[in-house]
């Protein structure tokens, strides 16, 4: 019975041993499968990278020290007394000497050049480069990146491109034995065996270069001897089909090396972006050992924050190199000798443009799927200017300070939007007080009463209707009630609570008079208005109340940007626009935003409806920007609503657009008008950034026609209450008021003075 008994037992074995055999197969070809399938193919997904406006130098260029010291910082360069190599720059009062690293950008390839220049009075007086070209372009400052769910960010480098001595540092600290081993390393699992027997756990790992590739890309980081068990095999089959480059170059880029606020640090080729900003090919010995440094413990060795440790690590991985024969003994004790020499810490990427950013994605999406941007390391171009930008952020700020400083207002918030006027491009955005916050952006989905911004597009309507209205024509700003379909009565009154009697229609808009405004949109009907602020860009359905002509409706900055980039574009309607191209990483263009331009105004209405919004800037509701900006046109309107509960200020100059507004996130009072609060924000970014006044050419079918000043009948130049106003042609008013000149006048004295 016992021998019957024991084959039993002896083929329960054999079926639980071929079971265990089949089992391990089946694991052995899925794990064989999922390496193969992965580490051959695509290996990361990597962020999309977002750029700005490349900084364009040439003969006559504004530009002036400060903002080109500026600029050249946000691309980390380096300022030397001696220029060497590429991403350098010296600087010597007036004078400037370049040396470019070259950029693929969309339509070109930038190549390596050294420039010498010279800025006079805010402008490049001279420059040369060192092959010839007149026009030069810095590379694009990066504005940020579109990053995966895990915000893990590379920059992926080829082998070839990675120093060889920094290639030995890493393998003699990390896995003296990489070259022989294969895959894991006996002698070390040995030691670490009897390590962890000791500590009666896993206190202690013997992880090859293999091994820790395995674990970072395809495992957790949990101590089990099975997690530790999958990573061996894992490492083995790794190595049975990859080479020792392919298998060192992958860890060289998914490696840990920083944390950038939410942004993770993988790879040396970011690394030494981001803590020396300089590529990995230009970095000296010394900062090699520093990033090798950083793979044990990147957060614990963060040079930062922890010089000393930091410094006392990378001195230790010179001398590990020199004791496994990697790396010459003097040359080690020369980097030795050195400091950090740390690249300068900015703002993370992340989060340095976060309202410009948001822009950027919102438009991307209507083309691209979300995974596609933040995993196929698009280029991504845009018309972002961060000069103009700086100055937007710090006017707004500074207002803000004041206000609040002064006990007016508290809890102050604002938002900035910036276009060029012929292209629509959006150069500049803020999205609140702290710019850096990636939160609500008050810029695009902060909808607010506009109150009088809203006004231009009712006068629009009025002057598109030449036989009926004109500049000149006389509104009547007497108190106005209108009965609503409910029965109640609305009756809108003026900031100043006085009635201005019969004014001219230029005037009325200028001054921003609420009762002439009302009377004149009763006029002419709420429907022709809704269908102007449709044409002139909004695309949200407004409902169809009196109110709507005083501007009680929401709308965000950016809406109210695309209304008066129309107007600034003399009647041109163009999408606002933040993206220029994307290209994949080859250099091959995946699409392009070209500018759409259609036109939906006549440009003698623009340019009458203009010559108010210019008005409205010296003798209106914004004349402090006559001392503000003195002898430089600009036209635009204020918006103040009820209770002073928002500020806002709309205008734009012939090379500038901007809206800016003030409020509070609670909608209480700000204390501020239009004209205190968000004009004086827009005055100060365009004294700084715009250079190009309004351009005063009328159309063919214009006429410049004088006027009195009190009943708009028609005048003549010597009459002393006379203005002179634009008409289109065939509806100016004849001349009905007539002024005698200089000796007729004296004649005429004489006369009365003899028959008295």
């Amino acid at each position: 019975m016992a021998r019957p008994k024991k084959k039993i037992v002896q083929r329960l074995w054999w079926k639980l041993l071929l079971v265990a055999a089949v089992s391990f197969s089946v694991i052995l070809v899925y794990l064989d499968f999922a390496i193969r399938s992965t580490f051959s193919d695509k290996k990361w997904s990597v962020p999309s990278t977002v750029y700005a406006r490349p900084l364009e130098l040439y003969t006559g260029a504004m530009l002036g020290v400060d903002d080109l010291t500026i600029e050249l910082k946000q691309l980390g360069y380096q300022f030397v007394n001696s220029i060497s190599q590429p991403g350098q720059a010296m600087i010597n009062g007036s004078r400037v000497h370049l040396y470019t690293p070259g950029f693929q950008f969309s339509d070109y390839l930038e190549p390596e050049r050294q420039i010498e220049m010279t800025l006079k009075n805010g402008y490049v007086s001279h420059l040369i480069s060192s092959d010839g070209a007149d026009l030069v372009r810095l590379e694009p400052v990066v504005i940020g990146g579109i990053y995966p769910a895990h915000n893990e960010d590379r920059l992926l480098v080829k082998l070839s491109e990675v120093p060889m001595s920094l290639q030995n540092m890493l393998v003699a600290v990390e896995d003296d034995n990489f070259y022989q081993h294969f895959g894991i390393s006996p002698r070390g699992i040995a030691r670490a065996a009897l390590a962890n027997i000791k500590g009666g756990g896993i206190s202690q790992g013997a992880s090859t270069l293999t091994q820790q590739l395995i674990k970072n890309f395809y495992l957790s980081s949990e101590r089990t001897f099975s997690r530790k068990a999958q990573e061996a095999l894992m490492a083995l089959l790794l190595e049975l089909h990859f080479s020792k480059s392919e298998i060192l170059e992958g860890y060289i880029n998914e490696i840990y090396l920083g944390q950038d606020g939410p942004r993770a640090i993988h790879g040396f080729g970011l690394a030494s972006q981001y803590y020396f900003r300089r590529p990995l090919v230009e970095l000296s010995l010394e900062q090699q050992a520093m990033l090798v440094a950083l793979v044990r413990g990147a957060n614990y060795y963060n040079p930062w924050r922890n010089p000393k440790r930091a410094l006392n690590r990378r001195n230790l991985v010179l001398d590990i190199a020199v004791r496994e024969q990697y790396l010459d003994v003097k040359l080690a004790e020369r980097a030795k000798k050195q400091p950090l020499t740390m690249g300068e810490r900015g703002d993370s990427n992340i989060k340095r443009y976060p309202a410009y950013l948001d822009l950027v994605r919102r438009q991307l999406q209507r083309d691209y799927k979300t995974e596609d941007l933040s995993s196929n390391g698009l280029s991504i171009f845009t018309h972002f200017d961060p000069l103009i930008q700086s100055s937007a952020e710090q006017s707004l700020n500074t207002a803000i300070a004041k206000h609040e400083s002064s006990g007016q207002s508290k809890n102050l918030e604002g938002a900035v939007v910036i276009t060029r006027p012929n292209t629509g491009a959006v150069i500049a955005i803020v999205g609140g007080r702290d710019a850096r916050y990636a939160g609500f952006n008050r810029a695009i989905d902060a909808r607010r009463q506009v109150g009088s911004l809203l006004k231009p597009a009712l006068y629009l309507t009025a002057i598109e209707q030449p036989d009926k209205y004109n500049l000149a024509s006389l509104i009547n700003d007497e108190e106005y009630s209108l009965q609503l379909p409910n029965r109640t009565q609305w009756t809108p009154k003026n900031y100043d609570q006085t009635s201005h009697g019969e004014v001219l229609l230029y005037r009325a808009l200028a001054n921003s008079y609420n009762q002439a405004t009302a009377r004149l949109g009763n006029q002419i009907g709420l429907e022709p208005i809704l269908k102007t602020i449709n044409r002139l860009g909004i695309e949200q359905q407004l409902p169809a109340l009196p109110s709507i002509t005083l501007g009680a409706v929401g709308m965000a900055p950016i809406e109210v940007g695309q209304m008066f980039q129309t107007l600034s574009a003399d009647g041109f309607y163009t999408p606002l626009l933040a993206i220029n191209a994307v290209i994949e990483p080859g250099g091959k263009i995946l699409n392009s935003y070209p500018l759409a331009v259609e036109q939906r105004f006549d440009s003698a209405s623009i340019y009458i409806l203009r010559h108010a919004l210019q008005a409205a800037t010296h003798e209106g509701t914004g004349k402090a920007l006559d001392w503000l900006l003195p002898k430089f046109s600009v036209a635009g309107k204020t918006g103040t609503t009820n209770d002073l509960r928002d500020s806002w200020f709309a205008g734009f100059s012939g090379d500038m657009m901007a809206v800016v507004w003030l409020g509070r996130d609670d909608n209480a009072s700000t204390g501020l008008t239009g004209a205190s609060g968000a004009l004086r924000v827009w005055a100060d970014i365009f004294s700084q950034r715009s250079v190009v006044p309004i351009q005063n050419l009328p159309p063919e079918n214009v006429e410049i026609v004088w006027v009195d000043n009190d009943t708009g009948q028609g005048s003549q130049e010597s009459c002393s209450n006379a203005i002179a106003l634009p008409f289109v042609a065939g509806y100016e008013p004849d001349e009905e008021i007539r002024c005698r000149k200089g000796l007729e006048r004296v004649i005429d004295w004489f006369r009365d003075l003899i028959d008295n």
